[in-house]
């Protein structure tokens, strides 16, 4: 560690990011020298860096956390939302105890494994429909920007490669003081993605992908040095313009479309895109069927 960086679990005055938790959340500070502390440390001041040159009013009071340990990134941020901390902020765990997925899904996460981390912010968009699936576009765009096989989009939330999960996405919002009407909540955009290789589960049904088998050199430092500036940006844009901005983007990596898919809820059918609110389209024996992403979840079928 060189003598102008803070230690971990300590502020670093002005620049608004931290290291470890404070005791009272639990979790012992961690030398920045193992495991990865290190890497992930030096991001923050990369990312906070890029935050503050954007010079957004909205933006100024940001900061980025990098935690050894915490139950979910999502779970904290909620819980800070809820005591009227809306304040936008990254927070990084190296290793979550209960991280969360859709449908209360579990994602366990080790040092080194994986990148798990979320975002908060204030947004205003005219309508929420579609943000998971423009969020996954931004994260896959930044993670394969020009592979001859890219990663693609499992509506409503994963990443696949190859067939395989790479990453998953939970986005939950909270409501803020505000006029009547208004649409603006805190959001918070929840990811997680497999870095290195992980064993197979035989209770998965779908099977894990890793990004180092994408990029061998890949870390959960550069994953997330590559992915965060993008997802800011599109973040703001889906606030600006929706799902509209992102539909082209969306349909270019839907892994979905054409293939044959099971419905939660018994239909079956094959999936045709989606439409302009970002809602799955699957023509069934009943006709075309509109499917919002929390009423039933989507498998698709083996050849």
């Amino acid at each position: 560690m060189s003598a102008d960086e803070p230690p971990l679990g300590a502020r670093a005055p002005g620049k608004g990011y931290a290291g470890a938790p404070p005791p009272a959340w639990g979790s012992a500070p961690r030398a920045a020298g193992e495991r990865g502390g290190k890497s992930l440390h030096s991001s923050a001041e990369t990312i906070w860096q890029q935050v503050m040159a954007l010079g957004l009013p909205s933006l100024a009071s940001f900061s980025v956390e990098i935690l050894p340990e915490i139950d979910s990134t999502n779970t904290e941020l909620m819980r800070r939302a809820r005591a009227g901390r809306t304040e936008p902020t990254l927070l990084v765990a190296e290793q979550q105890t209960a991280g969360r997925g859709r449908m209360g899904r579990a994602w366990q996460s080790s040092p080194g494994d994986s990148l798990t981390f979320s975002f908060g912010i204030n947004l205003s968009p005219a309508s929420w429909e579609g943000l998971s699936l423009a969020v996954g576009t931004s994260v896959a765009q930044s993670l394969s920007p020009a592979s001859e096989e890219q990663i693609q989009l499992k509506w409503p939330n994963d990443l696949w490669w190859q067939g395989r999960k790479l990453a998953g996405i939970l986005i939950e919002t909270a409501s803020l003081p505000a006029p009547a009407g208004a649409q603006e909540r805190f959001a918070v955009v929840g990811i997680g993605i497999n870095i290195r290789q992980r064993p197979f589960d035989a209770n998965l049904t779908t099977q894990p992908a890793w990004l180092q088998e994408i990029s061998p050199a890949s870390s959960p430092k550069t994953a997330l040095e590559r992915l965060f500036a993008p997802l800011l940006g599109d973040l703001l844009e889906f606030e600006r313009a929706g799902f509209a901005a992102f539909s082209g983007r969306f349909a270019a990596r839907d892994g979905l479309k054409g293939r044959d898919v099971a419905l939660s809820d018994g239909l079956q059918g094959k999936a045709q895109g989606v439409d302009h609110t970002g809602a799955l389209l699957v023509h069934t024996s009943l006709g075309f069927q509109r499917v919002a992403s929390q009423e039933v979840s989507v498998r698709p079928q083996t050849p």
